[in-house]
């Protein structure tokens, strides 16, 4: 894939390998990509900043603020400039940093802020980079992050040792960088932001007590990962869960939740900038109107009587402010023989252009399982509801994404 037009964040760290960015900058530029540079301060022992900046043609960032007039560098408007962000090199210091959230310099804060797609070339010794933690760290950034590792390539080290430490050429670095853009460009959700609610909503009664459902979010987690392989930037509204979420390609913002005003505001505040949203989220529809703020002492004999107060239907207020050409799925779970018609009604009432139903009254579905029996309404009339066998969560996960996809591409075609 062509470079040209993207934008490319390089992110360059204190390694000997550090030369090898100005060749990598020039590449880029050749390419037609526009490319900012921030760097760590020990990299300034590699490569100046004059060099770096000549050949992106725009100034290096190094520092959060400009101490001479305390101008600051945002690291997150670098972070949703890019389309791409690569760390090359990256030490063995700056990927541990990364893969446990340290944020004490301006490049790493920006991969905290980041929302487009990371990568990492790292550059060491072999022995750092064999060595356990140096492995673990990749690990967690590949697995848990969704960073894409350009792999080190085998030759003579800064050390004099020989073995697999050095860091990739920049001519492969480059055909890198476009394979991972060409494979975003190429799925059926690439630049949506899609909006997922999940787990159970948690209201409190007093310090100790609360009252929530059964949900484990393993669903709306499965859907997250789902939207993201499919090109999707996912912002994850979650309450309590105990799944776990991978993050595909980093694509997945995590947001917690835990009860259902702090859901409603999490919502609200976002949805406004979302292409759609799959509100899957287990709320409590009521929520106890006087929380205490200590903890309640029973009296034997003596009944507890809670007074509940309703809480914001999320699905429905974010429908009355829906704007043409966002697509909304929302979840039912009913328990009823009525199941279907009750689905139905909340397509309107929510103003959603998807409804999955779900039924408890199905073995392997709901809450717990890791299995789900679903049915997809469509309000589109001429599209027959569809139902879907005993399938995992996951594989239901995939069946709604690609629906998600296909009414996008319905708007696109019209």
């Amino acid at each position: 894939m062509t470079l040209n037009g993207k934008h490319i964040l390089l992110g360059v760290t204190g390694s000997i390998a550090a030369y090898k960015a100005a060749m990598l900058v020039r590449l880029l530029v050749r390419q037609g990509a526009e490319v900012r540079v921030v760097m760590t301060e020990a990299a300034k022992d590699f490569i100046t900043p004059l060099t770096l900046a000549t050949l992106a043609k725009h100034p290096i960032l190094v520092e959060n603020f400009d101490p001479t007039n305390g101008a600051w560098n945002s690291h997150i408007s670098l972070g949703e400039w890019a389309d791409h962000f690569v760390v090359a090199p990256a030490t063995a210091n700056t990927l541990a940093k990364m893969a446990h959230g340290v944020a004490d310099n301006l490049l790493l804060c920006t991969y905290l802020s980041a929302r487009c797609s990371v990568s990492v070339a790292p550059a060491m010794d072999l022995d750092m980079y064999r060595h356990p933690a140096t492995q673990e760290n990749l690990r967690i950034l590949r697995e848990n992050y969704g960073v894409r590792i350009i792999e080190p390539q085998e030759g003579e080290l800064a050390s004099g040792l020989v073995g697999k430490g050095r860091m990739a050429e920049p001519e492969q670095i480059c055909e890198a960088l476009g394979a991972f853009l060409a494979e975003e460009e190429g799925q059926p959700l690439a630049g949506k932001q899609i909006l997922v609610t999940a787990g159970a909503t948690v209201e409190p009664i007093d310090p100790v007590r609360y009252v929530s459902n059964y949900s484990t979010g393993k669903m709306g987690y499965a859907l997250a990962e789902a939207l993201a392989l499919r090109g999707a930037r996912v912002t994850l509204v979650t309450g309590a869960a105990t799944a776990a979420l991978r993050n595909p390609l980093g694509r997945i913002e995590r947001v917690e939740a835990l009860s259902a005003e702090a859901m409603y505001r999490a919502c609200a505040e976002r949805f406004p900038q979302m292409d759609g949203a799959v509100f899957c989220a287990a709320v409590a529809d009521y929520t106890p109107a006087h929380p205490m703020t200590e903890k309640y002492k029973h009296e034997e004999g003596k009944p507890f009587l809670l007074e509940l107060a309703p809480t914001h239907d999320i699905a429905a207020e974010m429908g009355r402010i829906k704007r043409p050409g966002q697509i909304t799925f929302g979840f039912a779970l009913e328990t009823s023989a009525r199941a279907e018609e009750y689905a139905r009604h909340k397509l309107d009432a929510k103003n959603l252009d998807v409804v999955v139903l779900n039924s408890l009254r199905d073995p392997g579905a709901g809450f717990g399982t890791d299995t789900n029996k679903v049915t997809l309404i469509d309000r589109d009339a001429e599209t027959a509801a569809v139902v879907l066998p005993l399938l995992s969560k996951e594989e239901v996960a995939a069946k709604i994404a690609d629906r998600m996809a296909e009414k996008f591409n319905a708007i696109q075609t019209e």
